[in-house]
């Protein structure tokens, strides 16, 4: 009875020892409130943060001149609502973006930042971003002079967009480029070259956005040249994508400049698309394209495949499309002139390797349209179109009414 007495003491003795000698790490709520000294202040707390702390910003605006970075694991960085609290640039006279993020488990939730000299907010290599109510604008309206991106994680993993809102962006409001894991929901983007933009990108959800007042209003874009190509797997669902007709005011010579006024979306050089249940309305140019990426550079990268397969269409409403194109733009005016000025709701150029332009497309990379009611349908024959010959476009659904298989849903790890 002795020796199990004892060993019960030796095993208390040490659960106490390894409690009270283990290191106990609090997590810290550290109060920034605007200042004069607003920039040292705000980026002095971001260097010293500890992983699980929270940053709060109070109401109030904080004028920056500088960006600010934060490369600390597990932050969040919190305002009291993106009218409330408003991390100003209007002055800035240095660094790329406003803020610069580049550590993984971040949360930004409940600010604004405005005016910021390049763009609002980049992410880079991060797994785990949330964007939660924030606010990204260029105050001044659309101009080429805007810094080009708002809400910009790139390179990244498992990011989550929500409730946020992007205003004036000179190329993208909202984009999320070479990522993986995706979700952008309940957002509002207007007066954006591109209002939402998923660019060489691995599984991503699109839903419930209103997209309004943009050159174009969703763009699923893939390009050549970049560390992650072969765009896939994204879904674009349940958002209202209305009146995008502002002029293009994209910098000249980005890719996102050949962007038509008056554009619903753009699908180009991914695989596995399903677009469904969107209300695409009052588009000047069209409600959706689907295109090859062209470009007559012999360096474009040889494994890149510039054209879309897999794309799905289905049960959206689509309506008020091409009663204005812009026919500055190569898409629009060949379009314009193919259709005698009569132009579709749903286009497809029909650019595909040569052999599949003249034996067909293998049945799983079809373009399937379904449900999507009394709209107009044009698919472009390119070897007519190259030749001169006559019968350049058809606008027979028939070919396309393939059967719906549903992508899975994205899942945040």
């Amino acid at each position: 009875m002795r020796l199990v007495n004892y060993q019960k003491k030796r095993i208390i003795n040490l659960i106490f020892i390894c409690i009270f000698s283990s290191p106990v790490i609090y997590s810290e709520t550290i109060i920034v409130s605007p200042s004069d000294n607003s920039q040292d202040r705000l980026q002095e707390a971001m260097i010293l943060a500890n992983p699980g702390d929270t940053i709060q910003l109070t109401s109030g605006v904080y004028d920056l001149e500088d960006s600010l970075s934060l490369d600390v694991d597990s932050i969040t960085i919190q305002g009291v609502g993106h009218e409330n609290t408003i991390l100003n640039f209007s002055e800035q006279k240095s660094g790329a973006q406003g803020l610069m993020v580049t550590s993984d488990d971040v949360i930004l939730k409940d600010f604004a930042v405005l005016d910021a000299k390049g763009d609002a907010i980049k992410v880079k290599g991060s797994d785990g971003i949330s964007f939660i109510n924030i606010r990204v604008e260029w105050s001044g309206g659309p101009k080429s002079s805007n810094g080009a991106y708002g809400l910009y994680p790139v390179e990244s993993k498992n990011v989550l967009i929500d409730g946020c809102i992007a205003i004036g962006a000179s190329d993208a409001g909202i984009y999320v480029g070479q990522s993986e894991n995706i979700i952008v929901r309940n957002s509002i983007a207007k007066f954006n070259v591109a209002g939402i933009e998923i660019e060489n990108s691995y599984y991503a959800d699109v839903y419930e956005n209103t997209a309004i007042d943009n050159t174009g209003g969703i763009l699923v874009f893939d390009l050549p040249g970049l560390p992650q190509q072969g765009g896939h797997d994204v879904r674009v669902f349940n958002n209202l994508i209305e009146h995008n007709n502002t002029d293009n005011f994209a910098p000249e010579g980005n890719i996102v400049g050949e962007v038509p006024r008056g554009t619903g979306i753009i699908i180009m050089a991914n695989s596995n698309i399903e677009i469904f249940k969107n209300r695409i309305t009052n588009h000047e140019t069209v409600g959706i394209a689907v295109v090859s990426y062209i470009d007559d550079d012999d360096s474009v990268d040889s494994g890149y495949y510039p054209h879309p397969k897999s794309v799905q269409i289905h049960n959206n409403q689509i309506s008020q499309s091409g009663h204005n194109p812009d026919l500055d733009k190569d898409i629009a005016s060949i379009l314009y002139e193919i259709s005698d000025g009569d132009m579709p709701d749903i286009f497809w150029d029909g650019i595909l390797p040569l052999r599949q332009m003249i034996l067909g497309q293998p049945n799983e990379e079809k373009l399937v349209l379904k449900n999507n009611g009394e709209i107009s349908f044009a698919v472009m024959n390119p070897i007519r179109y190259m030749l001169s010959l006559p019968y350049q476009l058809s606008r027979d659904e028939s070919d396309y009414s393939g059967n719906i298989t549903p992508l899975a849903p994205v899942s945040i790890d």
